[in-house]
């Protein structure tokens, strides 16, 4: 099946208020570039479609309409760095949920942008192939009784971290409204 250059066979889109703003953090923090032509307004004035080109895939945007309800992503990204990464996504105002943490031979963190959306952010582990086996032969098939994972520290704060990151999202518009 041929896929159109720029994309990948399955693309996110975020739906946020303030979709430019969310396209700028993101440009900055994941060296991101907007396909310029994909731009589209509405006739109320809101970003109805947008494109950034990250890597070797795209995210589309579209500003959140005022009836339309939060729906944050969550959101898997590979990068060179993690900790110049968040620091970049920190400085923007980022929120930090899972600090860099080993992951199968790489480093896992996570965290929040400022319109709530989730970010799985890792680096490419050096043996991508071993990563996998590694995760296979200890997470592959267990019994029904097992959790699917051995509770060892990393693996419980990034279980932990979780369930805190989706359990403190709110609307940003009853969030601002409030305080």
């Amino acid at each position: 099946m041929p896929i159109p250059t720029g994309y990948a066979k399955i693309n996110p889109f975020i739906i946020c208020d303030d979709a430019d703003g969310a396209m700028r953090f993101i440009s900055e923090v994941f060296d991101a570039v907007e396909h310029v032509e994909a731009r589209t307004m509405d006739p109320d004035g809101l970003l109805v479609h947008a494109e950034l080109r990250v890597g070797d895939g795209s995210i589309l945007f579209c500003d959140r309409k005022p009836d339309w309800p939060y729906v944050p992503s969550t959101l898997q990204i590979y990068v060179d760095d993690v900790e110049a990464t968040l620091a970049r996504a920190e400085a923007r105002g980022g929120r930090i949920i899972t600090p860099p943490t080993e992951f199968f031979g790489g480093i896992f963190s996570r965290m929040l942008d400022p319109w709530g959306n989730g970010w799985w952010v890792y680096d490419i582990p050096e043996d991508p192939e071993g990563a996998d086996a590694s995760w296979q032969e200890e997470y592959g098939a267990g019994d029904d009784d097992d959790l699917g994972w051995e509770p060892t520290p990393e693996l419980t704060l990034i279980n932990e971290t979780m369930h805190t990151m989706f359990r403190s999202l709110v609307d940003p518009r009853t969030q601002n409204s409030a305080g």
